[in-house]
C-alpha cells in the first residue's frame, strides 16, 4: 500500500513536494485554502487604467541560470523554458547607460571569466574600482565563499569603494536578500554569489543568466505542477482547492488533518505554508499531543513552533503602472538610489512589455519593486510615480495596482537560525524560510519542497 501523504499548501514549495513525493510512489493529497496556486509568487488578475484585462503577479520576482532545481523541475512538468522565461546576459544597466554589462563576446566564456569581464567593462567606474571587485570576488572564491557567520554584507564589503558598494554589492544584496548590506548575512550573500558567478547552469543557461517571467507566476510552475500530477499521477494524487486545514494532530504513527469539509488520517504530512501560518499550526498540534499524552511530539512540535515564531519578516512592494507607448532602455533597469529613501524607493524596474513581446495587454506595462519596503501603500505609490518622472523622464505613467507584501521574506541576518525541516516523526516543513543555504527565493522554496517529498 502506498504511503499516504497530506501536502498542506500549494505554494511553490508544496508542488514540489507533491511533484517528488508522486514520483517516489506516494499516495497525495494537496491541501490549499485559496483557488489560486503559487503563494506568494502567484498570478493576479488586473484591468489596465484604459480597461484592458491583464494578468500580473502579486509580486515582479527574477530567476537566475544558476536556480539549477527550479528549472529542472519546470522542464520535469513540461514548461519550455524558452518560451517561458526571457534569458539575459548578466547586467545591471542604469538609465544614464553606467552599470554592469555582459560583453557578448565574453558570453561564450567559461564561468567565473565571464562575470569577471562583466565586471572589467563596468560603465561609469575607474579601473582601480573594477579591479577591487575582481579582487574581492577572487578572494569569495578561494576561501570557498565561507565567512565568520556574524558578519554582514557591509562589513564583507567594507574594503570595496563606494560606487562599487553604491552601483552594485547595495542592489545586488537588497534584491537577494530583501535587506540592506548593514543588516543582511555575509554568508547567505556568498552563498549566492558562489552559485551566480561561479556555479554551473542548468540546460544550456549560464548561472550567471538572469531569467525573467514571460508568464504569470502560477503558469510558471504551480499549474503545470497540478496538471502534470493530474496527467501522470491520476488514481494517486488530487488537489483540494479551496479547502483550508483547521487543525493537525498526532494519532498513532499517523496524522490527521481537520477541514471544515472533512477528517481525514495520513501516514505522513509536509506542512508548505507561510512561516507564521506554519507556526501558529505547530502550537495548536502541540496542545493536541500533550492532551493525548504524546509528550515527545508536543515537545518537538512547540519547539519547531517557538523556532518559526522567532522570525522577523521585511517587506516586498511592487508598483505597477502602465502608460501607452512606456518603453525602459532594457528589459530592466537597476534606479539609482536617492539620500533620502523616501523619495526614491524603488531599485529596480522591468518592462514587461519587452520582456513578452507578443503579449499586447504588456505593453506599455511597467512594475516597480521596492525591496525591504517600508510605509503605507499609497505613500509608496505616489514616490515610484514621481520617481518614474524624475529618473526616467516618464509623466504620464498611471498606477495600475499596488502590491504590499508586508511578510514578503524572512529577514535574513548574521548567524540567523531557521527552522528545520524535520519537525516530529513523519511530519515535515517545507518553504522558502526552513533551514538551507539560500535567502528566500523560488530556489530555496523549491529545493525545500523537493527535500520533503523525497523524505516521505
Amino acid at each position: 500500500m502506498n504511503t499516504r501523504l497530506a501536502v498542506v499548501g500549494a505554494g511553490w514549495a508544496g508542488m514540489a513536494a507533491a511533484v517528488a513525493a508522486a514520483d517516489a510512489g506516494a499516495d497525495v493529497t494537496v491541501f490549499e485554502a485559496t483557488r489560486a496556486l503559487g503563494g506568494r509568487a502567484r498570478a493576479l488578475p488586473a484591468l489596465r487604467p484604459d480597461g484592458l484585462p491583464l494578468t500580473l503577479d502579486n509580486g515582479q520576482h527574477i530567476l537566475i541560470g544558476a536556480y539549477s532545481q527550479s528549472l529542472a523541475l519546470m522542464q520535469r512538468v513540461g514548461v519550455d523554458l524558452d518560451q517561458a522565461l526571457l534569458s539575459l546576459p548578466l547586467a545591471l544597466p542604469y538609465p544614464d547607460g553606467s552599470g554592469l554589462r555582459m560583453p557578448a563576446w565574453a558570453a561564450r566564456w567559461p564561468a567565473p571569466f565571464d562575470a569577471l569581464a562583466a565586471i572589467t567593462r563596468a560603465r561609469g567606474w575607474s579601473w582601480g574600482e573594477r579591479l577591487s571587485l575582481v579582487r574581492a570576488s577572487l578572494g569569495w572564491q578561494r576561501s570557498g565563499f565561507a565567512c565568520t557567520p556574524s558578519l554582514t554584507v557591509a562589513q564583507l564589503c567594507a574594503g570595496l569603494p563606494a560606487r562599487v558598494v553604491d552601483g552594485l554589492i547595495e542592489p545586488l544584496c537588497v534584491s537577494a536578500l530583501n535587506l540592506p548590506g548593514a543588516q543582511a548575512s555575509a554568508q547567505v550573500f556568498l552563498n549566492v554569489m558562489r552559485d551566480a558567478l561561479f556555479g554551473a547552469g542548468h540546460a544550456g543557461l549560464r548561472a550567471s543568466n538572469l531569467l525573467l517571467p514571460r508568464t504569470d507566476l502560477s503558469a510558471l510552475m504551480p499549474e503545470a505542477a497540478a496538471q502534470w500530477l493530474r496527467t501522470h499521477h491520476p488514481g494517486t494524487a488530487r488537489l483540494r482547492t479551496g479547502e483550508r486545514v483547521l487543525g493537525l494532530r498526532p494519532q498513532g504513527d499517523a496524522w490527521q488533518l481537520h477541514t471544515l469539509e472533512s477528517t481525514d488520517s495520513f501516514d505522513r504530512v509536509i506542512w508548505a505554508t507561510a512561516a507564521g501560518t506554519a507556526a501558529q499550526a505547530m502550537a495548536h498540534a502541540a496542545s493536541h499531543a500533550g492532551d493525548a499524552g504524546a509528550t515527545g511530539n508536543a515537545r518537538r512540535l512547540g519547539a519547531w513552533s517557538r523556532d518559526a515564531a522567532a522570525l522577523r519578516f521585511t517587506a516586498i512592494t511592487t508598483v505597477y503602472a502602465w502608460a501607452p507607448g512606456a518603453r525602459l532602455a532594457a528589459p530592466m533597469l537597476a534606479l539609482p538610489a536617492d539620500p533620502d529613501a523616501r523619495r526614491a524607493p524603488a531599485q529596480f524596474v522591468f518592462d514587461r512589455g519587452r520582456i513578452n513581446p507578443h503579449d499586447a495587454t504588456t505593453q506599455g506595462v511597467l512594475a516597480f519593486v521596492v525591496s525591504a519596503s517600508e510605509g503605507e501603500r499609497d505613500a509608496l505609490q505616489a514616490a515610484v510615480l514621481q520617481q518614474a518622472a524624475d529618473q526616467l523622464g516618464l509623466n504620464n505613467l498611471r498606477a495600475i495596482q499596488t502590491v504590499v507584501e508586508k511578510r514578503a521574506t524572512f529577514a535574513c541576518t548574521p548567524g540567523l537560525q531557521r527552522p528545520a525541516a524535520a519537525i516530529a516523526p513523519g511530519l515535515w516543513a517545507a518553504g522558502d524560510y526552513v533551514e538551507g543555504p539560500y535567502p528566500a527565493t523560488l530556489e530555496g522554496a523549491v529545493r525545500s519542497g523537493l527535500a520533503a517529498g523525497l523524505a516521505v
